[in-house]
């Protein structure tokens, strides 16, 4: 409960910085806490898969049509959607015309925990139970998503909001919805309350989504969801995801966080591959760790934690073995709110390692934060709440403008950008 009311103060303050270029004005305020040179995507520059990623970029930035996907894999930190929602932001608006589609989420609320801000799908809660794959006595089908809604009620109606309280000046729009359940159960009838909005509907049973294509753009839509037979013994429908689609070029930016999600965590979502392969990532940011760590120094088993992180790196070279694959060391952070955590030092050597053997880069938070003992000194300063776990709206906003200004520095180099010039067209995306 604690940790809930926890999410729920940082979700519920939300002020205007919070959508702004920061990083230059809390420099003098905040700026003895970070370390600016280790503010980079390290051997990026060495990467044949970030060389092409950035070139990526550049066509973009020049309003050239393109299509590029991003996933941004995480726990909590992404689950809420506060700093990963501001990089979203950032990459969706590198020219006039490419906003990109939103792409994949979850209706978190259904499953009666924390929903970003940004989108808000609704039903009758009561009647829906949720499941998270990092919840021990948890056990159903999990999907891209690690967390799913199951209901086994009788009927229900599914509001949908591609938009609530994001920070795009505009709106995302839809012509396609994809619904992702459990296909293999037929218990229910899922449809568009609205029928004359349906182009055509089809269900993909191997990739566990129904797809409805719409005869015209819209931003919201409302679902109705029926049980065939009243009689059935045990019905279930089990929601895994939904994603927002149209036709409009630029970048999609999909976030997946579950609180308190490991890897080992995310071992158990038995249907994750299978979802990713849908798609063919061009950049991939992996955000996991803070929870395979969050133990006492000696139950930290630093192998398994390497075995887990390489055999994830590699399930997303099978998706796309051309994808560039940020891999990003977790924030310092207090255990229990005793002491400063030494496992993620380990950590760091660990993903170092694996960055350099895969050829890869590597955003080090760690570094940048101060190393072991920092998140203490950030609590101080107000950007982190008492856990040292977590960060403030404000220091979310940060992170994010930290994220960006290694990225731009690192596509600066790799295509002889003028790195200035890049960084103030994201500076000044809201004059």
């Amino acid at each position: 409960m604690k940790f809930k009311l926890l999410l729920l103060s940082i979700l519920i303050s939300t002020p205007i910085f919070a959508q702004d270029y920061i990083l230059d004005s809390i420099t003098l305020k905040y700026g003895h806490l970070i370390n600016f040179k280790a503010n980079t995507f390290q051997y990026a520059s060495e990467s044949p898969y970030f060389k092409k990623l950035f070139s990526d970029f550049d066509s973009i930035y020049a309003g050239k049509k393109k299509k590029l996907h991003v996933f941004h894999i995480g726990g909590s930190h992404i689950q809420a959607d506060i700093y990963s929602n501001k990089i979203r932001t950032y990459l969706q608006n590198m020219n006039e015309v490419s906003l990109g589609q939103r792409g994949f989420v979850f209706p978190f609320h259904l499953a009666h925990t924390n929903n970003p801000t940004n989108y808000r799908i609704e039903a009758d809660n009561d009647q829906w139970q949720g499941y998270r794959c990092s919840v021990r006595k948890d056990s159903v089908a999990w999907g891209l998503a690690g967390v799913s809604a199951a209901f086994r009620g009788t009927e229900d109606q599914i509001y949908v909001k591609a938009n609530y309280k994001n920070y795009t000046k505009k709106p995302y729009t839809f012509n396609t919805l994809r619904v992702f359940y459990n296909t293999w159960m037929e218990d229910y009838d899922l449809t568009i309350a609205d029928a004359t909005l349906i182009k055509s509907d089809t269900t993909n049973y191997d990739g566990m989504y129904t797809e409805f294509r719409l005869n015209k753009t819209i931003d919201s839509v409302a679902l109705n969801l029926k049980i065939k037979d009243p009689n059935c013994v045990s019905p279930e429908f089990l929601l895994m995801g939904m994603e927002f689609m149209n036709d409009d070029p630029g970048i999609e930016y999909t976030s997946i966080g579950v609180n308190g999600a490991s890897y080992a965590w995310y071992e158990r979502a038995a249907y994750f591959e299978k979802q990713l392969q849908l798609y063919k990532p061009d950049m991939f940011i992996i955000s996991i760790g803070t929870n395979d760590a969050y133990m006492p120094k000696a139950d930290f088993k630093a192998e398994e934690f390497r075995a887990y992180y390489e055999s994830f790196i590699q399930m997303i070279q099978r998706a796309n073995p051309q994808c560039a694959i940020l891999l990003t060391v977790p924030n310092d952070d207090y255990y229990k709110k005793s002491y400063a955590n030494p496992n993620t030092a380990v950590q760091q050597r660990i993903i170092i390692e694996l960055t350099k053997k895969y050829r890869m880069a590597v955003w080090d938070l760690y570094s940048v934060m101060g190393g072991l003992g920092s998140s203490n000194d950030w609590y101080n300063a107000k950007l982190m709440p008492r856990d040292r776990i977590h960060f403030t709206q404000l220091g979310y906003s940060i992170k994010a403008d930290l994220f960006l200004k290694a990225m731009v520095d690192a596509w600066a180099e790799s295509t002889g950008k003028d790195k200035t010039l890049l960084l103030n067209h994201f500076k000044h995306l809201n004059e």
